[in-house]
């Protein structure tokens, strides 16, 4: 759990559209630079606090949210089909302009940690004015070949691993892996929806196993969340992040050349190799780029790189 002094002094729920409200808690100093954390998934959560200590609670006013349709945020009754038709980046970033309207934010500096990156810089190349910095770890665009990696390339490394994952997605002729979950994870058998849920969960922790092989057949989640963030995730990757052609991070960084970013990736990041962060560096003159040459998807060392980013944007803003 976070320090006492990187407690919530408020939390609230925010409502947003198609009848969605979204978890939100602000930390730190009420009166500090304003901050806005977004979580990794799709489908994850600001879970116990952890991503507060990153920032000092004496500079900065830290916003945290979960996004639509996960944690804490709540969705209207409905079905699957209802619930997804609400799903899509640009909802994303119009929830966040909602929360930072609400709240009476001008600008703020932009945070985030794996998928939590990619909806960081596309809410960036849409509202540039309202972005101080960004400060991002585990960097991702979640691309289609990011997305063909992390489902198929990376089971060169995980072969029987892989080849489980690949027979449980009871793939038709052509279709992607990540598009035949997504298919089965909106079934209206909840069998289906469970079978592929559990298939995806135990795929989530193998390939973030690299240094930790005995976590390989636990589950990522569990049974109590796993559904929900399976379609989650399935949906948006096998969408391309509702983010294609021209519309794509990297198409589209002229727009934020000018932001100070910071990017912090690990080296033995499997699931997503340091090449997508080097490819951004290389595209954003204003950027940094760290490479915790030990860690894979997030570690202590890339949390002190952010950190140190985040004590000098503090400085800037």
């Amino acid at each position: 759990m976070a320090h006492d002094r990187h407690k919530p002094y408020r939390t609230s729920m925010i409502d947003v559209d198609g009848g969605a409200s979204l978890h939100c808690e602000e930390s730190g100093a009420e009166h500090g630079v304003p901050a806005l954390w977004l979580h990794g998934g799709p489908g994850g959560s600001l879970g116990s606090g952890w991503y507060r200590t990153h920032f000092d609670p004496s500079r900065y006013r830290l916003i945290g949210i979960d996004q639509r349709g996960s944690g804490r945020s709540q969705s209207p009754d409905s079905d699957h089909a209802d619930t997804m038709a609400w799903q899509n980046t640009q909802q994303l970033i119009d929830d966040i302009e909602v929360v930072r309207m609400a709240l009476g934010i001008d600008t703020w500096v932009v945070t985030g940690i794996s998928w939590g990156t990619t909806l960081a810089m596309a809410y960036a190349q849409q509202h540039p004015e309202r972005v101080r910095a960004l400060a991002l770890m585990a960097v991702t665009t979640t691309s289609r070949r990011e997305v063909d990696w992390i489902t198929e390339g990376v089971g060169r490394l995980f072969p029987a691993e892989w080849d489980a994952f690949n027979r449980a997605s009871h793939r038709r002729p052509g279709e992607r892996l990540v598009e035949a979950y997504a298919r089965q994870l909106v079934s209206q058998d909840a069998a289906v929806r469970e079978a592929a849920a559990a298939a995806w969960d135990r795929w989530e922790n193998v390939h973030v196993s690299l240094d930790h092989p005995e976590i390989r057949d636990q589950g990522h989640i569990g049974p109590a969340r796993r559904e929900e963030f399976a379609r989650l995730v399935t949906h948006y990757w096998s969408n391309d992040a509702f983010l294609p052609g021209d519309q794509a991070v990297l198409a589209r960084l002229d727009r934020i050349r000018h932001i100070p970013t910071t990017l912090v990736h690990g080296r033995r990041d499997v699931s997503g190799p340091a090449e997508t962060a080097w490819r951004l560096h290389k595209g954003l003159p204003e950027s940094t780029l760290t490479i915790a040459e030990r860690e894979g998807h997030g570690g202590p060392e890339q949390s002190e790189a952010l950190t140190r980013a985040l004590d000098q944007h503090a400085n800037w803003a």
